[in-house]
């Protein structure tokens, strides 16, 4: 997810590296830290494939600073990207909301609301955090308050999901 959250940040605009950090931090930086030990090798791979490139400018101190920005390959990756997301990317509900963040740079309202599509289909399977003979643990049958809570927040942001995918998939008119 990171090197999507680098492709989508400079999709918008060209930006250095302490401001790029920044933005992912901002995006999940609380859940997943950005190191700088995985974000400019990270960086560094995408400049040898071509999809970045860098250029060295003045900085507001002594000291230059490089600024990144998207070649057109970059910009073609990240919209590959976002058309086929990975199954974890749908799946997952942080690499959803990376995935989200990003997802207006398709241009396509079609090819918008079917990824949103893969993600409303993967929602309707019963699923649990917690399962007893193979099937899932429901609040009703939680064994303390404590995971009653952790299923009951689950169903609750579940059922807001689920409505603001269909209301979406039908604005986009993927419904």
């Amino acid at each position: 997810m990171l090197e999507l959250s680098i492709l989508g940040f400079l999709y918008e605009e060209p930006l250095h590296g302490y401001e790029l950090k920044e933005r992912i931090k901002g995006l999940s930086g609380h859940i997943r830290p950005v190191s700088d030990g995985a974000l400019y090798p990270a960086i560094t791979r995408l400049v040898k494939a071509g999809v970045l490139e860098q250029r060295t400018e003045p900085g507001s101190g002594a000291a230059p600073r490089r600024t990144l920005s998207l070649t057109d390959a970059g910009r073609a990756a990240l919209l590959e990207r976002l058309r086929h997301p990975k199954d974890v990317e749908i799946t997952d509900g942080q690499r959803f909301f990376t995935l989200l963040a990003f997802l207006r740079h398709l241009p396509d309202p079609a090819e918008q609301a079917a990824v949103l599509a893969r993600r409303q289909a993967f929602l309707q399977a019963p699923a649990s955090f917690f399962y007893r003979d193979g099937e899932p643990v429901t609040v009703e049958r939680a064994p303390d308050p404590f995971r009653q809570g952790m299923l009951r927040i689950a169903r609750a942001t579940g059922r807001e999901e689920k409505a603001w995918l269909a209301e979406t998939i039908e604005e986009l008119g993927g419904g």
